[in-house]
């Protein structure tokens, strides 16, 4: 099947969902499937490539935030779109922006299949502008999403059940696919003894980028109140438009956090070396860096935020704080660390709970929306 892709931002590293679109395309290719990419970039042999739409005024705090807009329109734009959707058995878009609406236009024109992702959860955008937790303004943002974009798709693909049930809520009407982003193999039990620099010291890792709702100032926060706060080194893996307001944070601690970046290898190596996993954001449509560390063999406590799916994966209260309090954060920390022998077999426990989430299986479930979507199309047409 020639499957294309339909994505902003594509090749990046720091932005959840081009990852996500990486390993499924290279996942799709290992089974036989051509993909390609419309998406901003040069021009390859997989890649249909599109200017960036710079926003006036608004593009560095973008580019910040790990995303790029794909300019859709002008005669090279057109032409490209019209070149990708040609060649392609059928279209899948991933976000609710430019390029899906001007693709999706020329993929109905020439009668092909689609199908479409939800995976910008509008409350990311609502906290940018200071009104996450505003339940009007969300609700409108899922309401353009809708008018806009997938009031034209059959099947949606969502990364966990909560967003399928957020939408299903807000009357999106197409048959809703739960498919998690999914994690690779090697994202296994392992443990590693401690770099000389981490030697003695507790380590406590939250991945993800650095922004508002993904809430890193609640676990500095939390060293305060946690008997082991001089002891801990806590690890951001990650980089966002929080870095020197977290930076200024975390100077008063008796060990500053440590920020940064770290490829997949490096990443992998700081989990292994890691004593607990922390996740405390407020909104969260699914959090694969989570499940990448429980697999890797850490426990997790996670945000019971209303507006995440991460909750899920708590395989019980110990594993879960109240969302916005870093005195029950520092509690459940404490708990695990007090608790040792608890903690390690509880960290073989929640590794083979990630066995659910294996990229593997995310491709099967991928491969039947798409299968069942160009079935369905063919059945319209007769």
């Amino acid at each position: 099947m020639n499957i294309l892709f339909v994505i902003d931002i594509f090749n990046s590293h720091k932005n959840g969902t081009s990852v996500s679109a990486q390993r499924f395309a290279q996942e799709l290719r290992k089974r036989g499937h051509d993909v390609r990419i419309l998406t901003v970039g040069e021009n390859s042999d997989t890649i249909y490539g599109l200017d960036e739409f710079k926003f006036p005024f608004f593009v560095k705090m973008i580019h910040k935030h790990g995303f790029m807009y794909a300019k859709s329109w002008g005669k090279k734009a057109e032409t490209t779109i019209q070149t990708a959707v040609e060649w392609a058995d059928i279209v899948h878009f991933f976000f609710p922006f430019f390029v899906t609406s001007a693709t999706r236009k020329v993929a109905e024109k020439m009668g092909k299949p689609m199908t479409a992702a939800f995976h910008v959860q509008p409350e990311n955008i609502t906290s940018s502008l200071l009104m996450g937790k505003n339940a009007w303004a969300n609700n409108k943002m899922y309401q353009l999403f809708l008018n806009t974009t997938y009031q034209y798709f059959d099947h949606i693909h969502v990364p966990s059940q909560f967003m399928g049930d957020e939408i299903a809520k807000r009357n999106y009407k197409a048959k809703i696919h739960v498919i998690s982003n999914g994690i690779q193999s090697d994202f296994t039990w392992r443990k590693l003894p401690k770099e000389p620099q981490f030697e003695g010291k507790i380590l406590i890792m939250m991945v993800g980028r650095l922004t508002k709702e993904k809430r890193q100032d609640l676990l500095i926060s939390a060293m305060e109140h946690s008997k082991y706060g001089d002891r801990i080194q806590l690890i951001f893996a990650g980089t966002g438009p929080t870095d020197k307001m977290l930076y200024h944070m975390g100077k008063k601690l008796k060990n500053p956090p440590i920020f940064g970046y770290f490829a997949k290898e490096d990443l992998m190596n700081k989990l292994a070396q890691s004593d607990l996993y922390v996740h405390c954001s407020d909104m969260e449509s699914e959090a694969i860096s989570c499940i990448e560390a429980f697999a890797s063999g850490l426990v997790p406590v996670i945000s019971n935020s209303t507006q995440s799916a991460t909750k899920q994966f708590a395989l019980d209260e110990r594993s879960l704080f109240e969302a916005g309090d870093p005195k029950d954060l520092a509690r459940k920390i404490d708990y695990w660390l007090d608790n040792p022998e608890e903690k390690a077999k509880m960290e073989h426990v929640y590794a083979e709970s990630a066995d659910h989430y294996r990229i593997d299986h995310s491709i099967d479930l991928f491969e039947e929306m798409l299968n069942e979507a160009t079935a369905d199309h063919h059945k319209k047409k007769q």
